[in-house]
């Protein structure tokens, strides 16, 4: 096994500084949000300070764990986290129409934010020890696709509708790094555009509505549509170099709902312009190409799945983010990993960033 030494010497310091810009600016955009929002309170941003804290001391626990030994647990930590969801459905704090949260010892936690990354480790380990010689047939996935539909199903009754087709979404990209024959998937694929239809009939109706109104805002621009034509104005008038920092016009005159959350990609663009997104985003694809160099030197194939899922977990939450605020996705509540506000979603964050420099310390183990 390495020494400490070889370990340190392995410590990404990159990934990990690209992590707390990343933290900082979403800071200095939450101050801003909270120095004029009616919907973000002032006191969200020394919360955040707190959240980043906790994150960073979870990830040094986290860290110094080898994370075979973490990886070989998951089945009991994913238990754990199904444990936790189903509470939340019957105990549960509703917000906003939806029960996604639990209130312990004056701490609100988000239990679906903690289930992504169980579901990631547990994934990695069933994956990584099929090592299969020859192409694998759908049959072959049974077990893991039962995983996905017992993982899903208590979010989505919640409901959460987004963090539902975040995990969804995490297992296929998944899946897509393990070798099935291209037979199987045309197959499914096939059967998946098929059935897309009956979908549409087991949405809620204010789920509907959202798609509804995805499409074609200005059906409602005073209600459903408000948000997204809101969010398109202010990314639109950020121009070139934006309007500088705590001075959009959208954002500042509370046109904007949201801010500290969904929409905080909006503010920013507002504020900063497009050069300014185009730093943003470079920081984000330098923290995912880190994390995907990390997954392909690793020696390990339960350290090579738990970073590619730990990597599709960060690009996707950002993209879909990103996308809502642009009016190309329906909006459903997938935060801004590290920039939106958010205690479950920061210290899960900083959770998946700890395995990812941990599998890099011990790539060569």
């Amino acid at each position: 096994m390495p020494t400490g030494r070889r370990l340190f010497s392995n410590f990404d310091f990159s990934l990990l500084l690209a992590v707390l810009v990343l933290c900082f600016l979403g800071c200095l955009n939450l101050k801003s949000i909270c120095s004029f929002s009616s919907d973000a309170n002032p006191a969200y941003f020394s919360k955040q300070l707190y959240w980043i804290l906790l994150g960073f001391v979870v990830m040094v626990v986290v860290v110094n764990i080898n994370y075979i030994k973490i990886v070989k647990a998951s089945y009991v930590y994913h238990f754990f986290s199904l444990l936790l969801l189903t509470f939340v459905c019957i105990f549960g704090t509703a917000r906003y129409g939806s029960q996604r949260w639990l209130n312990i010892a004056g701490f609100t936690l988000q239990p679906s934010e903690l289930a992504k990354i169980t579901f990631i480790l547990l994934l990695a380990r069933f994956f990584s020890e099929i090592n299969p010689e020859r192409p694998l047939s759908l049959k072959s996935l049974i077990v893991p696709f039962g995983l996905l539909v017992v993982t899903i199903l208590p979010i989505y009754f919640q409901p959460d509708l987004g963090t539902s087709g975040m995990v969804v979404i995490i297992f296929f990209s998944m899946a897509a790094f393990i070798n099935i024959k291209k037979k199987d998937i045309l197959w499914f694929c096939g059967i998946i555009i098929c059935a897309a239809p009956l979908f549409w009939f087991i949405l809620k109706e204010y789920q509907k509505e959202r798609i509804k109104f995805f499409l074609r805002p200005e059906l409602d621009p005073l209600d459903s549509g408000y948000q997204l034509i809101q969010s398109k104005i202010a990314i639109g008038s950020g121009g070139l170099f934006g309007k500088g920092f705590m001075k959009g016009t959208q954002s500042h005159l509370r046109f904007l709902p949201e801010q500290h959350t969904d929409f905080v990609f909006s503010v920013w663009a507002e504020e900063w312009g497009f050069l300014g997104c185009f730093f943003l985003l470079l920081i984000v694809f330098f923290i995912i190409y880190r994390g995907m160099k990390i997954a392909f030197d690793c020696k390990n194939p339960y350290g090579t799945f738990v970073a590619i899922g730990i990597n599709v977990y960060f690009f996707w939450q950002v993209v879909i983010n990103i996308f809502m605020t642009l009016g190309l996705f329906p909006v459903v509540g997938v935060p801004f990993p590290f920039f939106s506000y958010g205690g479950s979603a920061m210290v899960t964050s900083f959770l998946g960033i700890a395995l990812l420099l941990n599998i890099g310390m011990r790539k060569y183990s």
